[in-house]
């Protein structure tokens, strides 16, 4: 079987998608990554087939710059960032930019299966225009409805374009979605028609054990890792803790430039998560999809500082179900966390929380199963 798949070329949407692409490979199945230059290196490194569709990222944000007055998005509040963004950046301008490329690869490779992110609205046009069994990917939460039904008028005119109606949900439903949230963290799943949940990240693997003092680890993800001022800030909190601390900063920062700190603090450009996870009492972090739900499978409390995109709603969903405490960015100060590190430390019932979501989780099929699952569906419909 040949199965395409293609997301928006940032580390935060390919990441997510690779587990399952390589449960393909580990079947046998041929599988090629459609996505654009940026993610070239990473699925030649992993031995996959790449198909560059459209621009690097930052020439999607290029055109959403040209086209606006003033800097895209700037004075939001948090519950409106992702209805501006997604119909424009990634709906009007994204679509539009991979839309040729990708029905060219399709109709060249003519696969049994396109497996689209959730971000990606160019795949369902292309799967629906060439006939293909399409699969949603989600890099993280559904999408709000107001926010389908707003990127769906955003692309209508190009679907109409390929001769198809225009679907009120942008064609992200009309075939298999997987879900790779928690289900108690992602209610939108339980409205949706086939909905195969999808366990998104590695179980624990290690005892787990930890001794001497807490294991405090922080991280920003790969996209909002930028601003080394709030590293400093939350560094700083948690150099005034009993707490040992390892910090990643990104491939691209260099740590000798947050200045010297107590020897229990400790910045590393990058250590896999899976090393660290294992031993940490407590994660400081951005609430990206790929972290949250990999520090919610290990059972672990959370303090949450969102910083951009579904920041803000994963980081509201982690403290919904109990597992978290989060701060909005008008709220972060070195005071307010280490305070907020102080009380989910302390706060057993928080710990609680994210091991019963950890359970959930670790109850998901892993990619390969999901993956015989798909084929055994594509083999179906043939029949």
């Amino acid at each position: 079987m040949r199965v395409l798949f293609t997301c928006v070329p940032q580390t935060g949407h390919v990441t997510p998608v690779l587990p399952l692409t390589e449960a393909f490979r580990r079947r046998g199945d041929e599988v090629v990554l459609a996505s654009g230059p940026d993610a070239a290196e990473v699925a030649t490194r992993r031995g996959l087939a790449f198909r560059q569709v459209g621009p690097a990222y930052a020439e999607w944000y290029a055109a959403l710059l040209r086209r606006t007055r003033g800097q895209p998005g700037d004075g939001l509040p948090a519950d409106r960032i992702e209805r501006y963004f997604l119909p424009r950046l990634f709906g009007e301008v994204g679509a539009a930019l991979v839309l040729d490329d990708l029905l060219e690869v399709a109709r060249e490779l003519r696969p049994d299966l396109l497996v689209f992110d959730s971000a990606l609205f160019a795949g369902p046009m292309v799967a629906a225009a060439e006939g293909i069994p399409a699969v949603l990917h989600p890099v993280g939460l559904m999408h709000h409805p107001e926010v389908v039904a707003l990127t769906a008028d955003a692309v209508s005119p190009m679907w109409r374009e390929l001769g198809l109606d225009a679907p009120r949900d942008a064609g992200l439903y009309a075939g298999t979605t997987l879900a790779v949230a928690p289900p108690s963290l992602d209610p939108v799943t339980r409205v949706l028609p086939r909905v195969q949940p999808l366990r998104a990240v590695p179980l624990p693997v290690g005892s787990g054990e930890r001794s001497g003092r807490p294991l405090v680890y922080l991280t920003l993800g790969t996209f909002s890792n930028s601003n080394l001022d709030l590293f400093r800030l939350v560094l700083a909190a948690l150099g005034e803790l009993p707490v040992d601390a390892v910090a990643t900063v990104g491939r691209d920062n260099d740590p000798a430039v947050l200045g010297p700190l107590p020897e229990h603090v400790r910045v590393e450009r990058f250590v896999p998560q899976a090393e660290l996870l294992p031993d940490c009492a407590l994660v400081v972090h951005h609430g990206g999809a790929g972290t949250a739900f990999g520090v919610l499978a290990h059972g672990l409390p959370s303090v949450v500082l969102p910083q951009s995109a579904d920041n803000f709603v994963i980081a509201e969903r982690m403290a919904g179900a109990g597992a978290a405490l989060s701060l909005m960015p008008a709220d972060v100060s070195a005071g307010a966390v280490r305070g907020a590190v102080e009380a989910a430390l302390a706060d057993a019932s928080i710990a609680e929380a994210a091991r019963r979501v950890a359970d959930e989780i670790a109850a998901m099929p892993d990619p390969d199963e999901v993956a015989a699952m798909l084929a055994a569906s594509v083999s179906a419909a043939r029949s």
